[in-house]
């Protein structure tokens, strides 16, 4: 799964940069990752239920050998993600991608999918999760580090992100190892989620080719 085409061309890397008052309004998260040695501690195992999918693994000959696999994501999930949207640090984020670099809907379809394969309570995420994860989907499918830097202004703030961002990282490293270390979402998946809920604006952001 690609969530962009290669052929698009980035224009203006300065027109993602931090708005003051995006700033400001992350000023008060900083005591928050300071502290947050305990944000995977009330963390779940269990498996709950997933739904059952079905691939092909291989063809051979005219017979077709089939694997069954197994999406992460719980409502649960989805319900944690669309209210995490309506916090006022992440809607400046995300107004302020105008070019849909760190968060068009395939990028953002994997946050509900990480949410599933971390399996936390679904009440219990938050910003910092959310921006991890989409921190994660941007490794995995675009690794533009000026795009992704954004991420650590927004959620720390101007003023303290470079401060902070090593432990940003560390918890990246924590997140994705409660994921089990996978990282892969196939666009399949990605347009099933979305499916879930067609008509929510977050799904209408498609990233567009800039010529």
């Amino acid at each position: 799964m690609s969530s962009g085409q290669d052929s698009c061309k980035e224009t203006q890397d300065s027109s993602f940069l931090l708005e003051e008052e995006a700033s400001q309004e992350s000023g008060s998260l900083v005591p928050s990752l300071a502290s947050s040695e305990t944000i995977f501690k009330p963390m779940t195992w269990k498996s709950g239920q997933k739904r059952t999918r079905w691939t092909i693994s291989c063809i051979e000959g005219t017979k077709f050998w089939i694997k069954r696999r197994r999406s992460s994501y719980r409502p649960e999930d989805q319900e944690a993600f669309y209210r995490l949207l309506e916090d006022p640090v992440i809607q400046s984020f995300l107004e302020a991608d105008i070019f849909l670099k760190v968060s068009d809907k395939y990028l953002l379809s994997m946050v509900v999918e990480y949410f599933g394969r971390v399996g936390l309570p679904g009440h219990l995420y938050n910003k910092i999760h959310f921006f991890l994860a989409l921190y994660i989907a941007s490794d995995m499918e675009e690794d533009n580090p000026t795009y992704k830097r954004s991420i650590f202004q927004f959620l720390l703030g101007r003023e303290h992100w470079q401060e902070l961002y090593k432990e940003f990282l560390r918890l990246k490293v924590e997140f994705f190892r409660a994921m089990g270390h996978q990282a892969l979402v196939t666009r399949e998946l990605c347009e099933e989620i979305q499916d879930q809920n067609p008509y929510h604006w977050v799904w209408s952001r498609v990233r567009k080719c800039i010529l």
